[in-house]
């Protein structure tokens, strides 16, 4: 029904003005406060509940609709609601800030609401150009109908209507569109917009035909066993997120009045990524892009949650950081914690499964919380020379638990140790180290230690103290070339024979030729400061495999120039092996190795040899 055409009974027609620059506020609301022209909708539709919610505090039987009626460029929306004298027009919508629910001793009640009327309602300017509103008192049944017609401009009237224009109380709200914006205001934009937003109300909402609130929520509906209520859930989660989720977790909170489910991601993400949820606060969409409500390391789930305890920031779009949403979520972070002990307890399958994609999230968790480290001790899988293994059953096979610090350190010696029997955890992914650090704590009696190129060297076997002899010249000569470069070379026997040489180092190393390289390029000042800083730690050291044929025969060669080409060959050869970053002066070695021995290959072919 259209109320313009109307006959006014005594009521004011002269034009007012807002207390608000009301051009500037849609350029604040639509650029700034609001991520979206489409939370116009939201804001309809919280005015709606709330005006309902308000009656029934007075009525608990009053009728409880919400219809919304899209045609041709404009929007109708229609409640049952607590309504509005002209009084409370003047008031609520011409000045900012004020809300229906302080008036009239609602005081007290204001929990049950959503948001402000006044400023919900001016939102909409950021898609209409006309707003009017027909509205009558349900708190004063002799009032009669009053119309309010806002414009974009800043002004407004106000009049009341014969009885007939609105029999019964409650709110009708008229927007027309903007020029651009007749979109935001389509029947199937405007259906979806309050499927997404209010599918979660608690009252009857429809646009037209169509109901919008389903429920109850698809946590809260009964099922008739355990993996039916698994599929429905998966087939929402579908819908929401686009994906299958692994697994479902309740989320459920009374104390804090939440209620919600978390799913479990079927693919792994980066721990670095934000993730986001989906929060409505009191059945309405609060954001779906909610970052802060879940702990750090719980990146594998995403959750969907009514609340009625959290804070809303000033947009209605986020969650307001204070002890509430700290509270709740570390409580939220320990319904995950339980349900991870609950299938590590009885369902290894599915744990199996899981840990298949999220360990590392598990990881993070366990290096902060000593009682899930021992939780998932036989469940956690780490690359070790005896294969993906779980500590827990690689500190049964080996007295000492070795470990690295870095995945090239691991690269270097894993085959060798591996060969030699020595265990080695490679501790250089993310987190791993750190746990295998706190093995002792929750296994006592385990003994860990950090391996180094020492431990290495000393697993393998001497050679005879007559061969090395034999060998002396032949070490002293390689010795000599790669003395410059930082690094020892040692004669050892060890499998798998197919290696020729192995480059070891440590840390302190590195660091010290980190620094040699610097000082050679410094001025004399810093030379001199760096040259105070030369440490005493073990240099690198190339160990050269007396069991292997190639070594053999390079031991045997009696020409300097040869050793020296030979034993630059063996080093660079030992570095790519260990995928290790080349300096400068190791890639100027690898062309040098590579031309002399092309110069060798090819010697004497112009004399017909």
């Amino acid at each position: 029904m259209d109320y313009q055409s109307s006959q006014p009974s005594q009521g004011s027609l002269s034009p007012h003005t807002f207390q608000v620059d009301l051009r500037g506020l849609v350029d604040l609301l639509s650029h700034h406060l609001y991520s979206s022209p489409k939370v116009y909708l939201r804001e309809l539709l919280q005015n709606a509940v709330d005006a309902i919610t308000a009656r029934r505090d007075e009525e608990p039987g009053a009728p409880a609709r919400v219809r919304l009626y899209a045609e041709g460029g404009d929007l109708r929306v229609e409640d049952t609601g607590i309504g509005l004298t002209e009084s409370d027009v003047h008031s609520l919508l011409a000045t900012i800030g004020r809300s229906s629910k302080r008036a009239e001793g609602l005081q007290e009640a204001r929990s049950d609401f959503l948001g402000q009327f006044g400023i919900g309602l001016l939102a909409c300017f950021v898609v209409a150009e006309r707003i009017r509103v027909v509205s009558r008192s349900a708190r004063t049944p002799g009032a009669p109908p009053v119309e309010w017609t806002a414009r974009d401009d800043g002004s407004y009237t106000v009049r009341s209507l014969p009885g007939s224009a609105r029999p019964e109380p409650g709110t009708t709200v008229h927007l027309t569109a903007r020029p651009g914006a007749a979109e935001w205001l389509a029947p199937e934009r405007v259906l979806t917009l309050a499927r997404d937003f209010g599918a979660l109300l608690p009252y009857d909402v429809r646009v037209g035909e169509e109901p919008v609130t389903d429920l109850p929520a698809p946590w809260d509906r009964p099922y008739p066993s355990p993996s039916s209520r698994r599929v429905a859930l998966a087939r929402h989660c579908h819908e929401l997120f686009g994906f299958t989720p692994l697994d479902s977790i309740d989320l459920d909170l009374p104390p804090a009045g939440i209620r919600g489910v978390a799913y479990v991601l079927p693919a792994a993400v980066s721990p670095a990524q934000r993730a986001t949820h989906r929060v409505h606060l009191k059945g309405m969409l609060l954001t779906e892009r909610a970052e802060q409500l879940l702990p750090d390391w719980a990146f594998f789930v995403r959750c969907v949650l009514d609340t009625e305890s959290l804070r809303p920031t000033a947009s209605r779009e986020s969650l307001y950081e204070d002890e509430t949403l700290a509270a709740v979520r570390e409580a939220l972070g320990e319904r995950i914690r339980s349900w991870l002990t609950g299938l590590a307890a009885g369902d290894p399958e599915r744990l199996t499964a899981f840990l298949a994609v999220h360990h590392l999230g598990v990881k993070s968790l366990a290096r902060h919380d000593r009682e899930m480290l021992r939780t998932m001790l036989p469940w956690l899988p780490f690359e070790t020379t005896d294969g993906q293994l779980s500590l827990e059953e690689f500190a049964q096979r080996h007295p000492v638990v070795h470990f690295t610090r870095t995945v090239e350190e691991y690269r270097q010696v894993a085959p060798i140790a591996s060969a030699q029997g020595v265990g080695v955890v490679n501790g250089g992914y993310t987190y791993d180290g750190d746990l295998v650090e706190a093995l002792p704590s929750v296994r006592p009696g385990t003994v860990v230690a950090e391996l180094d190129a020492d431990t290495v060297t000393a697993h393998l076997d001497a050679v005879d103290p007559g061969e090395e002899l034999a060998l002396s010249g032949f070490l002293a000569a390689a010795r000599a070339k790669l003395d410059p470069l930082g690094c020892d070379v040692v004669l050892r026997a060890f499998h798998p024979l197919s290696v020729p040489a192995l480059h070891l180092d440590d840390r302190s190393a590195r660091h010290e030729q980190a620094r040699a390289a610097v000082e050679e390029q410094a001025d004399d000042l810093w030379a001199g400061i760096l040259g105070s800083l030369r440490g005493s730690a073990p240099r690198a050291r190339l160990v050269l495999n007396h069991l292997n044929p190639l070594v053999r025969r390079i031991g045997s060669l009696k020409d300097p120039e040869l050793i020296g080409t030979a034993t630059e060959s063996l080093y660079g050869q030992a570095l790519l092996m260990a995928q290790r970053p080349l300096r400068p002066a190791d890639s100027a070695l690898l062309n040098r190795a590579f031309i002399g021995l092309l110069e060798w290959a090819t010697h004497g072919e112009g004399e017909g040899r």
